[in-house]
Formats: C-alpha cells, sequence, structure tokens
C-alpha cells in the first residue's frame, strides 16, 4: 500500500492540531472578571467570606491539627505578614498549595485578598 507525500502532511498536521487543541482552562482564565471590585476591602465584609467560601477557616481553626491557625485576625495577620497567606492562594511555590488537593481559588478572590493585604489588612 502506497500512501503520498500529501497524506502523511495532512495526518501529520491534523494529528498536531488535535492534540495541542485539547486543553482544560477555567473560565475565569478563559474569560478574566473585569468587574473584580477591589477598592476598600474589608476583613469582615470581603475577605472572611472568601475564606468561609473556600473552608480555609474550616480545616485551620484553632482546633486544627495542621499547625495553621486563622481562626481570628490576629492568627490570620502572622500568615498574612509571613507571606505563606497569598503563597499558598496563588500556588506559586512559597507556600502549600491551598485549598489542598481542590483547584486555585479564582482570580478575583486571590485579588481580593491581595488588595485587602496592600490596603493594611486591617481588622475591619
Amino acid at each position: 500500500m502506497f500512501v503520498s507525500v500529501k497524506k502523511i502532511a495532512y495526518l501529520t498536521i491534523s494529528a498536531f492540531v488535535l492534540l495541542t487543541s485539547c486543553a482544560y482552562n477555567s473560565e475565569e482564565e478563559l474569560y478574566p472578571s473585569s468587574n473584580c471590585e477591589t477598592v476598600n476591602m474589608s476583613l469582615s465584609s470581603d475577605i472572611t467570606p472568601i475564606l468561609d467560601n473556600y473552608s480555609c477557616i474550616g480545616c485551620h481553626d484553632d482546633l486544627s491539627t495542621n499547625g495553621v491557625d486563622l481562626n481570628g485576625y490576629d492568627d490570620l495577620k502572622i500568615w498574612v505578614n509571613n507571606g505563606k497567606l497569598l503563597g499558598s492562594m496563588k500556588h506559586d511555590g512559597t507556600a502549600s498549595e491551598m485549598p489542598k488537593g481542590g483547584d486555585k481559588m479564582n482570580q478575583c478572590d486571590i485579588d481580593k485578598v491581595t488588595a485587602w493585604i496592600e490596603q493594611g489588612a486591617l481588622n475591619n
């Protein structure tokens, strides 16, 4: 059986296109939210709900055995000050990636936490 050069080229290109087009991207990565409000972030109104939504506080409370307590401002501030809170959220390699075994938080939530920290990480 004789296969032409054109057929081989066509099959090679087709296979390449099919293999490189198979990628998973989250909706947030493909269509970033342009309305992510990060002005005047509040611990109680903005940050605590994010930490609750991702079960951060549920896993990292004062009863946990993992040594990371996020239950209360003073404990949370320790992890803000040493950079591990953001490092774990951003999956940047500076801290254990959180949520453990889960996908990275959406970028808007990370931006809100980042903004709160940059705005002084106030207990408000």
